[in-house]
């Protein structure tokens, strides 16, 4: 096969629409059989039609021919591009040897509406229903003419709250659109192509509107936390094959009624009435006379700004393993796997009967639903029949994390094809792969990716069953490195951070959650909590963290160059609010959820004091901005000088004495050569002095085998991770855990349920292993100095009682995999596959160790006698 060039993605996405960014980058990878295969030039086309582009007339931009190696985050150079504007693009590389490529298949993109000007919709909802508790989900229909041949119809949708949005009866979109931002300060719009649904002559818009993060509850924050009540704004762009244009606007032309969902919230589950329905009603031709004008809103002060995160969609349909009689009468289905959804159910029965699907992540001793970790979370949707003969029910705009499912009240003997699940989660499409020899470390994997999958959803939430699923920053910091390393979260982040930087304080201070959602005001007027700090060490420090891992994982320059002004603020707070460069010990969490260990608040603020501002030098190095790198460098030697002298004795013995202060001050690099050694010996003798277990908590757990590893002790890090005695990783899969618990002591032998005020059983936190499995039991390792997978390092670590792994990440470049075994012999046998237009470093352990430094293609190599 000769060189082809393949994957052409813009902004991370194939043949994105409604772009706002007006350098959009364009990304591709090389495909080749052949070794050592290297870009060293490019020739991009951009034109402003398919034909066009066809006959090479780049009208737009043609960059020549460019010598450079660079296939990913390469800026569009051309034109100033227009909004609502179409661009088409191809491109064309040189080899090493300057043989170039035939073209790409043709890539394109489309611009959203870039000025507040070119907004005409205007924000359309439905009045309050005095006395309900909970409103019912407004009904819209807008009927409309399509007089002559559409070339092309975009819809550019958006809502405070959640939409449906149907065109000519079918539903089109993702769900749960368009995310949670804080609304105060912007709005994500979704751009849909609408084009092939449109017919000439009557067509009819149809939405449901729900109150989703904007007026519905939030965690345990309440209800209308931003709104009272949800509205919707779209504006469709008819362009028609003879030139001329048209609108379709959100106003007061439309129509709005009540329907079937009697409610549906995303904390409270959902209550669907059939008997309400209202056949055709999204379809041209309906009587809506005696539907209302909808209420418009005067404005919206907030950003309107194109969608960055991926799409929440369905991305797998669960079948049930068993399902049980209660005594009660009910059915309690097992779905095998704690996941997060929703259940479809099928049904035939008498007009008014009602159905409930309640759901649970674990089951009583006695065999009935756990829902005491609720909370005031209520994970129930009810269904009541129209009955007129079979009839399907699925929710609209509520999420509920379980693996059981109690289904009440059904009429008749329901079977495993009654009911189906719905995964549900942000679209973020999986990269990593990870299987081992050992089944046990491979249930781990799963469900460490299953834990990701249940609660990336919009925000990285915290747990997806109870009254909370927030955007716990301290969370998805120590994760996010796993989480890159398992699917491609590169847009996910990108649109977290800006949630960060959204509710980033005046002093500087990042918030504990993003978006905020008023956890700032609730923890400061609560005086049970009695949580007053003003920032919390780890939480805080994810607005530093998440850019530079999604700048290592990814490549990505812009997130650094973007948010760079927002870090330096975070520094020098934390700089402002010290003793003589020791941070206070005023933080709430520490090292949160820790096991029979107290890291002390201030140990745990100085050192991630100091890792921050020294991930901040190397952001500041990258950016070209040599005196502030130099400047941060040297703070951050004055901040570890100021941790030894606070903290650290004279025998090595670091202030709280625990697992966490230990891992902590050797990752962040916080020792001299002779503490190092020192603080290896007391971090061994901790794990082994509690029979090769461990004891830390968030914070400490992600930098604890690393820490081991790095430090020669890869031993110890194996067998913390295959220890089966509590607390460990293994205890909770040994009892049936398909998920990551939030805490080591969610569940035990001799204690049963932790205390149901906080016990969730589907919580990433402590999956952040993943991130060593990779980067060390596999050995697939980034390179700071040539990031995203441009050059990787290959360092495979084997140990323990494992014979073989086999692991694969998809990079921005294209497939990395690497697979060891070892012989019964201990003889080492290693393959290993590199991207086109990449390079790596492969070293191969064993007696004999050797380091290879090799291009793209194919490797296998031995190493005779690893026991010897």
């Amino acid at each position: 096969m000769t060189t082809k060039v393949a994957h052409c993605k813009t902004e991370y996405m194939l043949n994105p629409i409604g772009l706002d960014v007006l350098k959009p980058r364009l990304f591709w990878q090389l495909q080749s059989d052949k070794q050592e295969v290297v870009q060293s030039a490019y020739h991009i086309m951009v034109a402003s039609s398919r034909e066009k582009l066809a006959n090479d007339q780049a009208d737009v931009w043609d960059s020549g021919k460019v010598s450079s190696n660079a296939s990913t985050h390469v800026p569009y150079e051309g034109q100033p591009l227009q909004a609502e504007g179409e661009y088409y693009w191809k491109v064309r590389v040189w080899d090493g040897a300057g043989a170039v490529t035939e073209w790409s298949e043709t890539a394109f993109w489309m611009m959203g509406i870039l000025s507040r000007g070119d907004w005409k919709a205007q924000w359309i909802g439905r009045k309050s229903e005095p006395g309900a508790l909970m409103q019912p989900s407004p009904f819209f229909r807008k009927s409309f003419e399509v007089k002559k041949k559409v070339r092309r119809a975009i819809a550019y949708a958006t809502a405070l709250g959640v939409y449906d949005l149907y065109v000519n009866g079918e539903r089109i979109g993702d769900r749960f659109a368009p995310g949670w931002t804080d609304y105060n300060i912007r709005v994500q719009v979704q751009a849909v192509d609408i084009t092939e649904k449109l017919k000439t002559g009557d067509n009819a818009f149809g939405v449901i509107l729900g109150d989703g993060w904007y007026a519905g509850t939030v965690g345990f924050l309440g209800d209308k936390v931003y709104g009272e009540r949800p509205f919707f704004l779209m504006q469709v762009s008819l362009d028609y094959e003879d030139g001329t244009k048209e609108r379709v606007i959100t106003d007061r032309s439309w129509s709005t009624t009540r329907g079937p969902i009697q409610y549906s919230d995303m904390i409270k589950g959902e209550a669907y009435d059939a008997r309400e329905e209202l056949t055709g009603w999204h379809e041209p031709g309906y009587e809506d006379s005696a539907w209302e004008v909808p209420d418009v809103r005067s404005g919206y002060n907030g950003l309107l700004v194109a969608a960055i995160e991926p799409p929440i969609r369905i991305t797998k349909t669960m079948k049930p393993i068993s399902v049980k009689k209660t005594a009660a009468g009910t059915y309690i289905y097992d779905m095998g796997q704690n996941m997060v959804g929703w259940t479809a159910v099928t049904v035939q029965g008498e007009r008014g009967t009602m159905i409930t699907l309640s759901h649970a992540e674990i089951l009583n001793p006695d065999g009935t639903l756990y829902v005491d970790n609720l909370r005031e979370a209520c994970q129930q949707d009810h269904y009541i029949l129209k009955g007129e003969g079979l009839e399907s029910y699925e929710p609209h705009f509520t999420f509920h994390g379980f693996r059981y499912v109690e289904l009440i009240g059904y009429p008749g003997e329901p079977d495993l094809d009654t009911l189906t699940g719905k995964v549900v989660h942000s679209d973020t499409p999986v990269t990593g792969k990870l299987e081992t020899s050992d089944a046990m470390v491979n249930q781990l994997y799963s469900n460490i990716t299953w834990g990701q999958r249940g609660n990336f959803l919009s925000v990285p939430t915290d747990c997806p069953q109870r009254d909370e699923r927030l955007g716990w920053t301290g969370d998805a910091q120590i994760f996010a490195r796993t989480a890159a390393y398992n699917m491609d979260v590169s847009r996910f982040f990108s649109k977290y951070v800006w949630d960060m930087v959204d509710c980033q304080q005046p002093s500087g201070a990042f918030t504990d959650v993003a978006p905020d959602a008023g956890w700032i005001r609730h923890k400061n007027w609560n005086t049970r909590l009695n949580w007053f700090a003003p920032d919390n060490s780890g939480w805080g420090d994810a607005g530093v963290i998440i850019p530079w891992t999604i700048y290592l994982m990814y490549g990505d320059v812009r997130i650094l160059e973007t948010h760079y002004e927002a870090m330096v603020k975070w520094v020098h707070y934390l700089k402002n609010t010290t003793d003589e460069l020791v941070r206070p010990g005023y933080a709430n969490y520490a090292d949160w959820l820790s096991i029979g260990a107290d890291t002390p608040n201030e140990v745990l603020a100085t050192a991630y004091f100091a890792y921050s501002t020294k991930l901040l030098a190397q952001i500041a190095g990258v950016l070209g901005k040599s005196e502030e790198a130099d400047q941060y460098q040297a703070l951050f030697g004055d901040i570890a000088a100021a941790f030894r002298k606070a903290f650290v004795a004279e025998e090595g013995r670091i202030h709280g004495d625990t697992q966490t202060v230990y891992v902590l001050a050797l990752q962040f690099g916080l020792l001299t050569e002779e503490q190092r050694g020192q603080a290896r010996e007391r971090l061994v003798a901790d794990i082994q002095g509690r029979g090769d277990r461990l004891s830390t908590g968030f914070l400490g757990v992600g930098y604890l085998l690393p820490a081991l590893t790095d430090n020669g002790c890869l031993d110890v890090a194996y067998k913390l991770l295959t220890q089966e005695a509590f607390p460990s990783w293994m205890y909770s899969i040994k009892h049936g855990a398909t998920t990551i618990w939030e805490r080591w002591d969610g569940w035990t032998e001799e204690q049963g349920f932790q205390t149901p005020s906080m016990n969730s059983f589907n919580h990433y936190s402590l999956g952040s292993v993943g991130e060593w499995m990779f980067r060390y039991m596999a050995g697939i390792e980034a390179d700071p100095a040539a990031p995203g997978f441009q050059h990787v390092i290959i360092r495979p670590k084997p140990g323990g009682n494992l014979s073989w792994v086999k692991a694969s990440y998809e990079s921005l470049y294209g497939v990395v995999t690497v697979e060891w075994r070892l012989s019964e012999e201990g003889d080492f046998h290693l393959q290993v596959n590199v991207p086109a237009n990449t390079t790596a470093t492969i070293h191969v352990p064993g007696p004999s160790a050797a380091v290879h430094k090799v291009g793209s293609g194919s490797y296998v190599f031995e190493n005779v006698s690893m026991l010897n």
